[in-house]
């Protein structure tokens, strides 16, 4: 019998796609990851990771016993800390935007679970993703190949979030619920008669308690600089302070702690500012009060992966999304100069490609990912530079 070691969070998701696992005949193993969580004062224990909370885990064992699946509980903290939380606190400390998610989905959830999983002999994992694998058959080659497609529930597809996959990792990878729309899971659920159509799901970052700026201000310490206003055809004018350039992000409208913000605006002819862009050499965070200055048509992808293996011939019509719930949007990519490059500016390497827009799309930030769609399939991503 086929043996699956499913990652359950104890949320409607994930315990659907080990109860449909079950139900297609899979000899199914459920699995409860455990993250590092932030301390309080003194090393004690605060509050839970939203991720894997005590609370998580009695629902996840709750299912197991309905289900009649063995379960596992495996505990990620240090790697959890050392490949997620770090890398998240690194990049910010360079003055981009990180995605944690999406790293995580390749450290651990595809990465870390999956090596435990093989050493526990499994044929595959499987998780509650809202996504699709499709086979690709071959007659020349033997060789298995994976594409990795959109979800039918296009508002709930998570494709996005799984650039980072390899063939080897697809070949061992289930999205049981990839085919289901949201609410055709919510009566599965029922029919299971599982007990958590009223768990939350969290769609913040699962270390983070409250924001993202009060989880750097414990780690990060703050490094005063100016803000500068950039109007066309005057002369830089300081405009304030800023706390530390790690603390703001492109497009960002509230918080900067000048006058003529969001309310402001509203009660008064002024216009708000918004974040433009960082310099981290002159440690100055570069201010605009015109929005359609955060409007742009052209990026640079760094670090970029390509599902299939292969890279496609260039230059290539995609559409790309420059965020989760961005609207994937037509553009081309190819390389710097219209052939492939060593090297492309200080510190940069290779696999470096341009991305031009048929529209300015607005805000794209350093750090965030960019994903390529072809038709409903994913090709591949980066990371936004």
């Amino acid at each position: 019998m086929v043996k699956v070691v499913c990652a359950m969070s104890g949320g409607l998701d994930s315990s659907v796609a080990a109860a449909l696992l079950k139900r297609a005949g899979f000899s199914v193993v459920g699995v409860f990851m455990k993250f590092w969580s932030e301390p309080e004062k003194d090393g004690l224990i605060g509050v839970s990771n939203r991720c894997c909370s005590p609370e998580a885990e009695i629902r996840v064992r709750k299912v197991a016993k309905i289900l009649k699946i063995p379960f596992y509980v495996f505990n990620f903290e240090k790697e959890f800390k050392k490949r997620i939380v770090d890398y998240f606190l690194e990049e910010y400390k360079k003055g981009v935007t990180p995605n944690p998610c999406v790293v995580c989905n390749k450290e651990i959830k595809f990465g870390l679970l999956l090596e435990k999983a093989l050493a526990l002999d499994a044929d595959f994992i499987a998780t509650g993703h809202y996504a699709l694998k499709h086979e690709v058959k071959s007659q020349k080659s033997k060789v298995k190949s994976y594409k990795l497609l959109r979800a039918k529930d296009k508002e709930k597809d998570q494709s996005y979030f799984l650039w980072m996959l390899n063939q080897k990792q697809l070949s061992r990878i289930l999205f049981p619920i990839g085919d289901y729309t949201r609410k055709e899971v919510e009566n599965l659920a029922r029919k299971f008669k599982l007990p958590v159509l009223k768990a939350k799901k969290s769609v913040e970052i699962c270390f983070v308690k409250t924001t993202i700026n009060d989880f750097l201000r414990k780690h990060l310490e703050e490094k005063p600089g100016k803000i500068i206003c950039l109007t066309p055809g005057v002369k830089q004018k300081v405009v304030g302070e800023h706390k530390g350039l790690w603390f703001y992000t492109i497009g960002q409208r509230k918080g900067i702690g000048l006058p003529g913000g969001p309310a402001f605006a509203k009660a008064s002819a002024g216009k708000p500012y918004y974040v433009l862009d960082k310099n981290l050499k002159k440690n100055l965070l570069i201010v605009t009060k015109n929005e359609k200055d955060l409007f742009k048509k052209e990026l640079i992808a760094k670090n970029v992966n390509w599902i299939s293996g292969k890279e496609p011939k260039l230059p290539l019509k995609i559409k790309a999304k420059i965020r989760y719930r961005h609207l994937a949007s037509p553009a081309t990519i190819y390389h710097p100069e219209g052939k492939p490059s060593a090297s492309y500016g200080a510190g940069l390497k290779s696999n470096i490609y341009h991305l031009k827009f048929e529209k300015s799309q607005r805000a794209i930030t350093p750090g965030q990912s960019v994903v390529f769609y072809k038709g409903q399939e994913l090709l591949g991503g980066g990371i936004i530079c």
